[in-house]
């Protein structure tokens, strides 16, 4: 075997190794998750576990239900995709075809800066700003609008990162030849560019919404943390994942189970978030 024959197996076998790692880490993930939540899933009953409205560990006998934080978890990610996903494809396509190269720069480094910043610094900028601002001109402060605000925020360095990279991929043959087929600037952006940037812009999407769904410790600062339905953008709620943290320091026995198996639904909503972002992917890919 020639020196260089045996570089490339070495560095093929360090490469398998760190795939494997990988997945073996996410089946371990998935077997610890499920392999303690669903028994309990199964032994309380699904649909009055999922269905369920009431919240209530510490009653006798306890109640299970996660609707409400279900709930929640959609209204939250949703406004936040409602907010962020506008401004962080506008943002992009600002960077890519009118930002002046000195503004550019700068705008650059403070996106990055943004995606460094810690969650609780988010947290604390939203209880400390957010929460008033609205409390003064809107109604109340800690509520399903003021988390969707801040997470929309919160994932705008993720879209903007994501998104300018596709539309930069995209050929520039395709801008100047619908310029020289009679189209605006502007319109030939919207209309060829942006079409063409969708695969990597879907993949924005998806990891804004991961980031969104995931999210605790910002969330926890700004949403209320009430264990019920919200009637509007103004009440406040819980979600899957704050639900967790806030109970899992003295959960045991039953109510500790509850909350592995409310992690496992948490689990299996990203995954079908992400397979159906997924298969609009691959659908765009082949139009």
């Amino acid at each position: 075997m020639t020196k260089q024959a045996f570089k490339e197996a070495v560095f093929r076998a360090i490469f398998f190794m760190s795939a494997t790692v990988a997945v073996v880490a996410i089946l371990l993930i998935c077997f610890f998750i499920f392999s303690n939540g669903l028994p309990f899933i199964a032994n309380y009953g699904f649909a009055r576990f999922l269905l369920g409205s009431d919240w209530s560990p510490t009653n006798i006998p306890a109640s299970y239900g996660i609707l409400p934080m279900i709930v929640g978890s959609l209204l939250i990610t949703l406004g936040a995709i409602v907010i962020g996903l506008p401004t962080g494809i506008l943002t992009s396509v600002f960077m890519v075809y009118y930002c002046p190269k000195p503004v550019y720069s700068f705008l650059k480094s403070a996106i990055n800066l943004m995606a460094a910043i810690p969650s609780i610094v988010y947290g604390f900028f939203g209880l400390q700003l957010l929460v008033p601002w609205i409390r003064t001109f809107l109604g109340n402060g800690m509520s399903v609008l003021t988390a969707s605000l801040l997470l929309g925020i919160m994932i705008l360095p993720t879209i903007i990162s994501l998104s300018e990279s596709a539309i930069r991929t995209v050929p520039k043959t395709y801008y100047s030849g619908s310029l020289a087929l009679g189209a605006s600037h502007e319109r030939s952006i919207f209309s060829v560019i942006l079409p063409a940037a969708r695969s990597g812009i879907l993949s924005a999407v998806i990891l804004g919404i991961g980031r969104a769904v995931g999210e605790t410790m910002a969330v926890i600062l700004v949403a209320g943390n009430q264990p019920i339905i919200p009637s509007g953008l103004f009440s406040g709620t819980r979600t899957l994942t704050t639900n967790i943290v806030l109970e899992m320091a003295y959960a045991s026995g039953q109510h500790r189970e509850a909350l592995i198996a409310t992690s496992a639904v948490l689990f299996f909503l990203i995954l079908l978030i992400n397979a159906y972002f997924a298969y609009l992917k691959g659908k765009s890919s082949y139009e």
